[in-house]
């Protein structure tokens, strides 16, 4: 991405082993993601271009000196992080803050919508799916394994942090992947009603299908007041805000009941946020959420997924070639499609 709406396709040499932990890995899919379209509204322009992409299933093709639990040939997962997993905050299961990881879509890392990719860390990121020929498996199947590099586990991240369980009622304010996404996981830990707050009809229909019991289109105030409508003028006991604008995060305290949480996973495009009497502080709510570490839920979502209890990869619903993705990035961002995967 050389700057807003500037995305652009390049050969570039393949990436090689820089690090005794590093692992190489052929892509057989990628995706747009969400949170892409931020840069690709708000990027200055750049003569040097920045490396897209965070999220893969991939086979491993090459492995450092110091990788152990992994080999050439493995299908594999790569959270949209990469982490040790071995260190205090990776054990307390906030990978996204592992002092020896860190993100991908810099040049020194790359990006992972390539057709290969360097996973620093690889024996702490990377997680095998085992008894899966990814040159054999349908599409269903790996579109749901893609949505764990990213999308599903950071909905089911909102709603772990939001301690949404039995008897709860949940709001989820956002109708893209990982407002879907949350509205899913919030019904997998039992939730009793779930509030889906978006517009777009092809969306929440889908959401409908994961389990929302409502839907509220409004927005603003009107929103706020459909919502508490439905919840008897109490409130939600967790709203799960997977947007990152203001509005949704002001939707979010006017909906949220007393002594209730909300749980940010939508990536803030705002610095500073009202926490005082009128919003949090009255209210005794709590504010929670972060960047989901993916990593920390990857294996039960796994055997989920192959089990066929969970088939979170519905929200793709448009698949480009590598050459494709900048046109992938312009259907998204004029909600021509809710999630795009690319295939290599």
């Amino acid at each position: 991405m050389y700057g807003a709406g500037d995305v652009r396709v390049e050969t570039v040499a393949d990436p090689t082993i820089q690090q005794p932990t590093d692992a190489i890995v052929r892509v057989v899919r990628a995706c747009v993601c969400g949170s892409d379209l931020h840069p690709f509204h708000s990027m200055e322009q750049s003569d040097l271009g920045r490396p897209m992409g965070h999220e893969l299933i991939g086979v491993v093709e090459e492995i450092g000196a110091a990788v152990g639990s992994l080999k050439k040939g493995d299908f594999v997962v790569a959270p949209f992080a990469f982490s040790d997993n071995t260190c205090a905050f990776c054990r307390d299961g906030f990978q996204t803050s592992c002092p020896h990881g860190g993100f991908y879509g810099s040049r020194e890392v790359g990006g992972l919508q390539a057709e290969f990719a360097r996973i620093p860390q690889a024996d702490g990121s990377l997680v095998v799916v085992p008894d899966v020929d990814p040159g054999a498996a349908d599409e269903k199947l790996l579109a749901s394994l893609l949505t764990l590099s990213d999308v599903y586990l950071t909905g089911y991240h909102a709603a772990h942090m939001g301690r949404v369980g039995p008897g709860k009622v949940v709001t989820v304010i956002g109708d893209g992947a990982v407002g879907l996404s949350a509205v899913l996981a919030a019904r997998q830990l039992g939730a009793e009603q779930i509030i889906l707050m978006g517009r777009h009809r092809s969306r929440t229909d889908l959401g409908v299908e994961f389990g929302a019991t409502e839907v509220v289109a409004e927005r603003g105030e009107e929103g706020i007041s459909r919502v508490m409508d439905l919840t008897r003028g109490e409130g939600s006991h967790v709203v799960l805000e997977a947007v990152g604008h203001m509005p949704a995060y002001e939707q979010a305290y006017g909906i949220v009941r007393p002594g209730g949480i909300i749980s940010r996973v939508g990536v803030p495009q705002y610095e500073e946020a009202p926490i005082g009497f009128g919003s949090l502080f009255g209210k005794n709510a709590t504010l929670t959420g972060g960047p989901a570490p993916v990593r920390a839920y990857m294996e039960p979502a796994i055997r989920q997924v192959l089990t066929g209890e969970i088939d979170p990869g519905r929200v793709f619903d448009r698949v480009v070639g590598i050459d494709e993705v900048p046109a992938g990035y312009a259907a998204m961002d004029a909600r021509e499609a809710l999630n795009v995967m690319v295939k290599m």
